[in-house]
């Protein structure tokens, strides 16, 4: 038997579990890039908050700050796979052998996670926003979370939305790790068809052809959607005369 009737012979036995593969792979990735971004906005804002003038507020700024700092870095520091089993078997250590849902925590490890990196993605786009903003939102009597909120979260969003579609695309990728703690997910049902089948090889290549698909059609897709909120590159002016 060729190489390619193997692969055909794997695709037309088990191209459902490699389709509800793809559908946990593409739902966690997509709610926890959501959930990430969510999660990187709030800690964003958080960290730019202006130190208060009182001392005792001023100083719980400083421990709040220290705190998401240290989940920054060590979230930004350690691989998601070694993140999931600490998270999956240490709640399990602490409650007494009770684990946690798979499902629900496949999508809490990855938001967290996500949301470490678009944290500092928010941070450098809120610092990159012209400071005559801020003087004119606070002018007017803003504080800062509604100078967030109202001015300067809607043009964070527009300038980091490739940098948030590129963490969608890593996600999809990155859901594979999760197999660990036994998700299912497309890797994890590529490894259970490669010892069914014995075709190694042959299995795990078509699940590499399906990631490159699925990456491929998401950024293709996230890249039409940056032209379209880019807008038109020249707009006709018509010129108003005076009677």
């Amino acid at each position: 038997m060729s190489f390619f009737e193997i692969i055909i012979k794997i695709i037309k036995k088990y191209y459902l579990i490699i389709l509800e593969g793809v559908g946990n792979t593409m739902l966690i990735a997509l709610i926890s890039t959501v959930l990430g971004l969510l999660i990187g906005i709030l800690v964003g804002v958080v960290k730019t908050i202006p130190p208060s003038k009182n001392i005792v507020v001023r100083w719980v700024q400083k421990i709040v700050n220290g705190i998401l700092s240290a989940y920054i870095e060590v979230f930004r520091g350690t691989p998601m796979m070694v993140q999931a089993m600490v998270i999956y078997w240490g709640y399990a250590f602490l409650s007494g052998g009770e684990t946690l849902p798979l499902f629900g925590s496949a999508i809490f490890i990855v938001s967290i996670n996500t949301g470490a990196y678009i944290a500092e993605i928010v941070r450098g786009g809120i610092i990159s926003i012209d400071k005559g903003q801020f003087e004119g939102a606070r002018a007017i009597g803003m504080n800062h979370f509604q100078l967030m909120l109202h001015v300067v979260i809607p043009q964070v969003l527009r300038n980091i939305l490739p940098s948030v579609s590129n963490e969608f695309v890593i996600n999809i990728k990155d859901t594979s790790v999760l197999n660990v703690i036994g998700v299912v997910e497309l890797f994890y049902q590529a490894t259970i068809i490669a010892k069914n089948t014995y075709e190694i090889f042959a299995t795990y290549a078509i699940v590499c052809v399906v990631y490159f698909i699925l990456t491929f059609a998401v950024t293709r897709v996230l890249l039409l959607i940056e032209r379209l909120l880019e807008g038109k590159e020249n707009y006709d002016m018509e010129c108003v005369t005076e009677a």
